[in-house]
């Protein structure tokens, strides 16, 4: 066979694409772009989410900071005002003191200066929610009073305080210290 017909061979034994997969090959080819591009999507979505994220955590992290800061900064000066109520009182014992030292200081002046640093000071720490317990005269309850002694007396219902020995506490309702008590039997 000469090279003329093997060629002629070889050409008639081709297909000759029709139209029709053509089209087929045009709508895969679209078909690809399509898939293509929903995946470029994608990809810009996940990336868009991706840096929404970081940057909650960033958010979440400066707020995490901050409130560190805060809390710290609220046990650290939780006591300010505390203490600046506590200075004039602290000044008021400090000139009893030098108004006891005087050679001419007198007993009355020095007890009138003391009761009123002592209001002074129950009007300053009241102020906060400390309470002073004070009983006597009034029903024993064992809940705000301890018992230090039992003591019969005439005229008096049993179980009343008949003396405070020492007064107790309370601080925003709730018992710091219970007053020590005598009560009647």
């Amino acid at each position: 066979m000469s090279n003329e017909e093997i060629e002629k061979s070889t050409a008639e034994s081709e297909p000759v694409e029709t139209s029709s997969e053509t089209a087929e090959s045009a709508q895969q080819a679209e078909s690809e772009a399509d898939v293509v591009k929903q995946l470029e999507d994608a990809r810009n979505k996940a990336d868009e989410h991706w840096n929404e994220l970081l940057r909650a955590r960033a958010d979440l992290e400066n707020m995490r900071r901050r409130h560190s800061r805060d809390l710290e900064n609220a046990h650290k000066h939780a006591l300010d005002k505390f203490v600046t109520e506590l200075l004039p009182i602290c000044d008021s014992l400090e000139l009893g003191l030098d108004a006891a030292k005087n050679e001419d200081a007198k007993l009355e002046t020095v007890r009138d200066g003391m009761e009123m640093t002592l209001k002074m000071f129950m009007s300053s720490i009241g102020k906060f929610g400390l309470e002073q317990l004070d009983p006597e005269g009034e029903a024993f309850d064992p809940d705000l009073h301890q018992a230090m002694a039992m003591q019969p007396e005439e005229g008096v219902e049993a179980n009343h305080v008949l003396k405070v020995m020492q007064k107790g506490y309370r601080f925003n309702g709730r018992l710091l210290r219970p007053a020590m008590v005598v009560v009647s039997q």
